[in-house]
């Protein structure tokens, strides 16, 4: 079992990685803006169910494939790479098109649900991060290793999710205020684009490390 202190360090580290900014967030702020708080709050749990794809992968040993295989997480980085200035792209020529009134290609629930989720398993990064970040706080000689490492990993997806889901309430709060302004949303489309599309460019040239 974790000691005290490392719980509590790791419930700090926790918050403080899911507040941080990412490709994730940003999707979930744009899709919210766009079409609303229902549908952000279902892309932030397809961004969770991707998570859960890279959790039990660092559980099981799988996500030290694109650790050591260059192929692996070069083929897997390119996928994630292109995926997001997709979704750039998307975003900046919705926010230009003749009717302000449309953002983000619509999209239904489902749809917006698995594109939460691409967006965060084809990220190599995030599969490095959990078997780097989950290890420190369990015990590899212990027989419950892969349990602890589930439940430290389900307990960051949790806090991400809710951290997540008040974006996407936030944002489609706000992004239905400012949706009958033409020149706001047009240019939030295109910021909100160009940062998606510079992701995925420093993804692209990201390099494998370890």
């Amino acid at each position: 079992m974790l000691a005290i202190e490392h719980f509590a360090f790791f419930l700090a580290a926790t918050l403080a990685l899911n507040l941080t900014p990412g490709p994730d967030m940003l999707y979930i702020a744009s899709r919210s803006s766009a079409q609303g708080t229902t549908a952000g709050l279902v892309s932030s749990l397809g961004i969770g169910a991707g998570c859960l794809v890279h959790i039990f992968a660092a559980a099981f040993g799988l996500s030290a494939l694109l650790m050591m295989s260059a192929l692996a997480f070069s083929v897997v980085k390119w996928v994630g790479a292109l995926y997001l200035i997709w979704l750039g792209i998307q975003l900046i020529r919705s926010g230009w098109r003749s009717d302000p009134r449309v953002g983000l290609e619509p999209a239904g629930l489902w749809q917006i649900f698995w594109q939460g989720a691409l967006v965060n398993v084809f990220n190599p990064k995030v599969a490095l991060f959990f078997l780097a970040f989950l290890p420190q706080f369990a015990h590899p000689a212990s027989p419950a290793f892969i349990w602890e490492i589930l439940l430290l990993g389900l307990l960051f997806n949790l806090c991400g999710t809710l951290i997540n889901a008040g974006v996407a309430v936030l944002c489609g709060h706000f992004g239905s205020r400012l949706g009958n302004r033409p020149h706001w949303r047009r240019w939030q489309q295109t910021g909100a684009g160009a940062v998606i599309m510079a992701m995925g460019i420093g993804l692209a040239f990201s390099e494998r490390r370890g």
